[in-house]
């Protein structure tokens, strides 16, 4: 299972670095000022819990039969699509009701971190 994690972060590392420099050079002039810097909180948020996946991969070499790092570790990769895949679709779309998906996404970041809080708070 680490390996997973590794490799997702790894892979969300590289997606939000490209998207990042797709955001910066093609669509600066594609892209309403509001609609860029939409895009832009997409990639900041993806690349802060790419690195938060590599954290839990790390966590899952230390701790491999620990549950609460594998939990967060989906649930951070869950907020990556429902948060910033939903402000990179509704900033290349102008799709506003996609904002509502955004929630949900933070939701389950937070719920990750509260995984993370949970299993640093019962280690001995």
């Amino acid at each position: 299972m680490p390996n997973l994690f590794l490799a997702l972060a790894s892979l969300n590392g590289f997606l939000a670095v490209a998207l990042g420099a797709f955001a910066a050079h093609a669509l600066r002039a594609q892209l309403t000022p509001e609609l860029l810097n939409t895009f832009q909180t997409g990639v900041q948020y993806h690349m802060y819990h790419s690195l938060a996946l590599f954290g839990v991969g790390m966590l899952s070499l230390q701790f491999p039969t620990a549950n609460l790092p594998r939990i967060a570790g989906y649930l951070f990769m869950l907020g990556i699509i429902l948060f910033s895949g939903s402000l990179y679709t509704l900033s290349l779309t102008g799709v506003r009701w996609l904002g509502a998906i955004t929630p949900l996404g933070g939701i389950a970041f937070l719920a990750a971190w509260g995984c993370l809080f949970w299993f640093a708070l019962n280690q001995r």
